[in-house]
């Protein structure tokens, strides 16, 4: 096997991500039934609630006390897009927006100059289990957009490109393949701009199937995780070598590796790539600047200002159990789906 300059590197939590991406955060959790308050029938007793992330757990509490999830709290900075395969995430925030949102759709948030929201996971099934899967990846934002205005937007399901390939696909929520382009991103992200090269999609590739990645800018980093499957193969356009990537490892790839070739069962694959901001970055928790004294600026306008205050009547609110799919944005549109 020749010598090459892919990296390949565990997952831990959170991934770790390349310039522009920040870090992702991925969440499986085989959650039981649910209650009547939407947490968890089987209780949440011996739990370290406000702090439950032990990853021998089969599912967790996270800051969640009732039901699971992440109460409210602030971002300024940078943009979080979630995605979530599977079950479904209740959102609210200072905006006054509000989400279910689920089952393959997707939600982006610039949260620029500062918003405060909560991310909850309603366990609305009393008769069957809840299982989750998420994926929150923090992008940055250069300096010229991080005190632009908080943006809401979503992607219902139904609207998300898919790209087939024989048994396999692409789901895009971010970035073009083979002149399929994806939903347009919020106006002041770094994903807005074609020659930054941003791609987030979910690569679904079926055993034994081979799928071919496009040629990559020299500017661009591009990295998979491979979170479902066994194993899979990389070969190299540029020499007859290969690569084995196992179930849990992560690799940074450049133009030598742009084939895969699928294992013996289905391999599920997150493919983040984007050019570099290539500017300082300084963070605080969920605060993202360019220096420490910018972080103080924005940790100061947060407990003067709480980015807009808290417009819910709980820090952990959840919608009606028998509440489907919906969005409602500051503006007061409604969204049912």
């Amino acid at each position: 096997m020749a010598n090459n300059p892919i990296e390949i590197f565990p997952l831990g939590f959170p991934w770790n991500t390349p310039d522009p991406f920040l870090f992702c955060a991925y969440h499986y959790d085989q959650y039981p039934e649910g209650n009547n308050d939407l947490g968890p029938a089987t209780g949440v007793s011996g739990r370290a609630l406000g702090s439950d992330f032990d990853p021998n757990n089969a599912w967790r509490m996270y800051h969640g006390k009732t039901v699971p999830g992440f109460p409210a709290h602030p971002h300024c900075g940078f943009e979080t897009i979630t995605i979530v395969t599977e079950g479904l995430c209740d959102h609210s925030d200072s905006l006054g927006a509000a989400a279910r949102f689920g089952q393959g759709d997707v939600q982006w948030i610039t949260t620029g100059d500062g918003l405060q929201h909560s991310e909850m996971f309603p366990l609305v099934n009393q008769d069957k289990p809840n299982p989750l899967e998420l994926f929150q990846i923090w992008l940055n934002l250069p300096a010229k957009s991080k005190r632009v205005s908080p943006y809401f937007k979503m992607y219902w399901k139904e609207e998300v490109p898919v790209v087939q390939k024989g048994n396999s696909s692409v789901t895009l929520v971010a970035g073009s393949l083979d002149d399929v382009q994806a939903l347009s991103p919020p106006p002041d992200s770094w994903a807005a701009a074609p020659e930054n090269e941003v791609v987030v999609a979910i690569i679904d590739l079926a055993a034994g199937e081979q799928l071919e990645l496009p040629q990559l800018g020299d500017m661009a980093n591009r990295n998979l995780y491979f979170f479902e499957g066994e194993s899979l193969t990389l070969t190299s356009h540029s020499a007859d070598d290969s690569q084995t990537l196992m179930k849990g490892q992560g690799v940074s790839l450049n133009n030598e590796y742009r084939t895969l070739v699928g294992g013996n069962v289905l391999s599920r694959l997150l493919w983040l790539q984007g050019c570099p901001i290539n500017e300082p970055v300084a963070k605080y928790g969920p605060f993202v600047m360019n220096t420490p004294e910018e972080i103080q600026q924005a940790m100061n306008r947060f407990r003067r200002t709480q980015f807009g205050g808290w417009p819910w009547d709980q820090h952990d609110p959840v919608h009606r159990p028998d509440k489907g799919r919906f969005a409602q944005f500051p503006d007061g549109e409604l969204v049912e789906k």
